[in-house]
Formats: C-alpha cells, sequence, structure tokens
C-alpha cells in the first residue's frame, strides 16, 4: 500500500479514461505503469502532474505566488547610524532604483524618529505627506491612524504605558494555562502572588 499504489492507480485510471483529465495525461500516464516506483520516479511522477483543477469547472486553477522579498536588503529594520558604509552604499544603490521604494524608506524613517523622540505633534503632517504620495501599504496604516487619533498622538506624545500591566497580565495567564486540570484557586493564587 504506499506511494507506489497510488502512482499505479493514478495510471490505471488515466489509462482507462476513469480519470476527468484530458488524453495528453493518459499519455503521460502510461510509462509510469512499466516503472518501479523508486523514490526517482515518484519525484518524476510529481513534477510531471498537471496542474490543479477547479472542482466545478474543471479548469486547471491559477496558482498564486507570492512576491519575493528583495534579497541582498541587510538593513531592514535597522537604524542608519548603526550600518556600515558598505551597507549604507548598498542601501542607496537600491533606493536609486525605485523612487517608490525610496519615498516609502524615507516616510518610515520619519515615523520612527516621531515613535522615538516622543514627537506626536509632527503625526498630522506625517499623514497627509503618506496619503498624497499614495504609497500601497502604507497610506492603508497612515488612514487607519485617522479612526483613533487622540489616542494615537498620546500614545506617540506621552511617556506612559501599559507595557508593565500587560506583561502582568500575560504571566498570569501563562501561569493559569500551566495550572490547567491540574490545580485548585488556592495554588494558583499562591502561584501568581509569589512571582
Amino acid at each position: 500500500m504506499g506511494p507506489e499504489h497510488g502512482v499505479a492507480v493514478r495510471a490505471r485510471r488515466a489509462l482507462a479514461g476513469h480519470d476527468r483529465r484530458d488524453a495528453a495525461a493518459a499519455e503521460q500516464a502510461r510509462p509510469l505503469q512499466a516503472l518501479p516506483a523508486t523514490p526517482l520516479v515518484r519525484r518524476v511522477h510529481e513534477c510531471t502532474r498537471p496542474p490543479p483543477r477547479d472542482h466545478r469547472t474543471g479548469l486547471p486553477r491559477r496558482i498564486r505566488l507570492r512576491p519575493r522579498l528583495p534579497r541582498g536588503l541587510p538593513t531592514q529594520g535597522r537604524h542608519p547610524s548603526t550600518l556600515s558604509e558598505e551597507e549604507h552604499q548598498h542601501l542607496k544603490t537600491i533606493l536609486a532604483r525605485c523612487p517608490e521604494l525610496q519615498a516609502t524608506h524615507q516616510h518610515i524613517r520619519d515615523f520612527g524618529e516621531i515613535l522615538t523622540c516622543h514627537l506626536g505633534a509632527l503625526l498630522p503632517d506625517w499623514i497627509d505627506t503618506v496619503v498624497r504620495d499614495d504609497l500601497p501599504g502604507l497610506t492603508g496604516y497612515a488612514r487607519s491612524m485617522n479612526n483613533d487619533f487622540d489616542a494615537v498622538t498620546a500614545g506617540l506624545t506621552l511617556s506612559w504605558s501599559s507595557g508593565g500591566t500587560e506583561g502582568a497580565v500575560n504571566r498570569i495567564k501563562k501561569v493559569k494555562r500551566q495550572l490547567y486540570g491540574r490545580a485548585e484557586f488556592e495554588l494558583l493564587r499562591k502561584l501568581i502572588l509569589l512571582q
């Protein structure tokens, strides 16, 4: 029973015409009937398999590939002051090739400065500039900030944070998950208070 069984069954179905595939698939499967099912034969069969078909129409389905991220850009997420001279030149040549990428890079750097220096007063100008440039992905992010503008501005301006509270809540949830079904409330309470 194993993979060789599946290959033989598919080949027999294609030859007998029981499969919904066209005659070309049957001709393609004919040589597989005589070959032993070695790993190499199975790999070749997987590579030559016709594209998947839509179960409703019987037509080949379109396969969507995700766009590849640019390789050779080791500077993503790093502050410009930490880049070496070679990395800085490499980044400069990449940005020179695409004006949209250069604009996106500048907007992200500006937002990083607003975030790290607590310059929430500059946020409306940043949002207007990003929306005016109409860059995919970044424009939607900037527009979504207008939904709760006061809270975003306060978060970018004030030094207060709910990080400590969030950390304590996550720690309690972790202990609760670990003890689920094993202990009573009193033991859970003691573990939370002792940590």
